[in-house]
């Protein structure tokens, strides 16, 4: 049997002018949610008139200025308010919630950006503060699947050490590659359509949120374990297993070859 839980009614977004605060914010209004916005400069006033009566706290800020925030946002909330956060690393944030607030904790994780492609189906990661926090899972889930996009529930280890090999490593091995690749001389003559396709899918990770994936990579402790599974990899490519390394790498498209 399904646990009980209190259905989310009202939310306030914390960072409601950044792009996935302003994303989740709308997308919530037109699910009949209601959302109260704040962002910097934070009103006082109005965090200690309407956090009192709001269900769902959404931290969409830096993790690298919760601990600033946290202190802010704690004293104003309702007891049995859920309070939840969108960073791409789930360990550090969620110890920090923890230790600023006694009430339900669940980390979220949007994975997809404020763009969503038409072909993509957008979910979002849940993770539970503490083991007492099951009901509150519950109820975050069903506030996103309201919002018409899908959640699951996940662990710490297994988010972080996810998002090490999507985000993380995906990021370093870009740069990687593509600093390697330019020590060829007039290596731009010789683009074929394909190397074109990885450039136009890295310009935008590399040329304006390269700050962003640093952060992001600084912070998943999971990193540097992901670029070294990469090198033994690598090593291989280097003794000429290429057949070992396509089979293994053809198990993204599994579902095609049965």
């Amino acid at each position: 049997m399904e646990c009980e839980f209190n259905k989310i009614h009202s939310i306030a977004v914390i960072g409601s002018r950044g792009q996935m605060g302003g994303f989740l914010a709308l997308k919530a209004e037109r699910a009949g949610v209601l959302v109260h916005r704040f962002d910097q400069p934070i009103d006082e006033a109005e965090l200690a008139r309407l956090l009192p009566a709001t269900d769902f706290v959404l931290l969409c800020i830096p993790v690298t200025v919760m601990d600033d925030v946290l202190p802010r946002i704690v004293p104003h909330m309702k007891k049995g308010a859920v309070l939840s956060d969108v960073g791409s690393v789930k360990g550090r944030p969620l110890q920090q919630m923890i230790r600023a607030y006694d009430g339900p904790v669940v980390g979220t994780h949007p994975l997809f950006g404020p763009v969503i492609p038409a072909d993509f189906d957008p979910t979002v990661a849940l993770v539970a503060g503490r083991e007492e926090d099951r009901s509150s899972i519950l109820a975050v889930k069903d506030f996103f699947e309201r919002l018409d996009l899908g959640a699951f529930e996940s662990t710490v280890e297994e988010h972080d050490k996810a998002m090490a090999m999507i985000q993380a490593l995906n990021f370093s091995s870009t740069i990687a590659f593509l600093a390697c690749s330019r020590e060829i001389p007039n290596i731009e003559k010789f683009v074929t359509p394909s190397f074109k396709r990885r450039l136009e899918s890295a310009n935008k990770m590399v040329t304006q949120d390269s700050d962003l994936f640093v952060t992001i990579s600084d912070a998943n402790q999971y990193s540097h374990e992901a670029i070294r599974l990469f090198r033994s990899f690598l090593s291989l490519a280097a003794a000429g297993d290429m057949d070992l390394l396509a089979g293994r790498a053809s198990w993204w498209w599994r579902e095609n070859s049965t």
